[in-house]
């Protein structure tokens, strides 16, 4: 018999990959864009807008990541600018090969007298998926930030349940060189059993985590409170707000993140793709 030949490098499934890179300006009363880096699968783009801050669009052309695909962003916003960053549909995770994972890694710097709100819509995990994503804020002294990130495990309308999936989240944010927010999730392989814990979703599908760093955010913490409802909490201390939300499906969830936002980002429009 024939030994089997071995797999040639060529031969093996083709990984997508992605950098993006953007810097920015302040122009007048205006932000604009001072460098741009785009390779791979990671493309940016930039709807017009009448109100002087710049929203920046990622997009993921490989259509989804699987397990082996890395994505890279890197952001620098100059002093006084004003940006939200998001990204042009919901990032899906799709099943991965055993012991491969997809990564998709943030860092984010904002000077003085900076505005950043980091947008993106929804990440939905699959059955068998695997991701491992950082997010890295390093904010000046009086630079501000507002971060949202929501998670779907299986789209309910679609009839779609997760039993296997992992999923790790690392969040550091600092301001003035200063840790003020960090924050490990972990959870998987045995995703559908966690999930269902009382401590964690109680068999919910959905959730979202928001943090507001500014100085005067606790100025809407009833308001936020009022908004998140039964199905979560906020609290604000030193500088920061910090809510939790779990829902059934990500429809239900917009219902109360969309306000939330608009609360926090003091009243700002959300980003254009978002009603797409």
């Amino acid at each position: 018999m024939m030994p089997m030949a071995e797999t040639s490098p060529q031969s093996r499934p083709q990984r997508a990959s992605g950098e993006g890179r953007l810097s920015l300006k302040k122009v007048g009363d205006k932000t604009r864009i001072d460098r741009l880096f785009q390779e791979g699968s990671a493309k940016l783009r930039f709807p017009q807008n009448q109100d002087g801050h710049l929203e920046a669009v990622m997009i993921n052309t490989s259509g989804g990541l699987t397990g082996g695909d890395r994505m890279g962003w890197q952001f620098s916003l100059g002093e006084d600018c004003r940006a939200s960053l998001t990204t042009q549909a919901c990032e899906k995770i799709y099943k991965a090969n055993e012991g491969s994972t997809a990564t998709v890694d943030t860092i984010i710097d904002v000077a003085e007298g900076g505005a950043m709100a980091w947008l993106p819509q929804e990440t939905i995990l699959f059955e068998r998926s695997a991701l491992h994503r950082t997010l890295t804020v390093n904010l000046a002294p009086t630079a501000t930030a507002l971060i949202a990130e929501a998670v779907v495990f299986g789209r309910k309308a679609m009839g779609e349940d997760i039993d296997i999936a992992t999923f790790r989240d690392c969040w550091r944010i600092r301001r003035g060189g200063t840790l003020e927010h960090a924050e490990n999730f972990s959870i998987g392989p045995d995703a559908g059993a966690m999930l269902a814990r009382p401590a964690l979703l109680g068999g919910k599908r959905v959730f979202a985590t928001v943090l507001l760093v500014a100085e005067d955010c606790e100025r809407t913490l009833d308001a936020a409170r009022v908004i998140v409802g039964k199905d979560g909490g906020v609290s604000a201390w030193s500088g920061k707000l910090l809510a939790r939300l779990v829902d059934d499906d990500a429809y239900s969830l917009r219902k109360r993140l969309i306000p939330l936002i608009g609360l926090l980002n003091k009243n700002a429009e959300l980003p254009k793709v978002w009603s797409i």
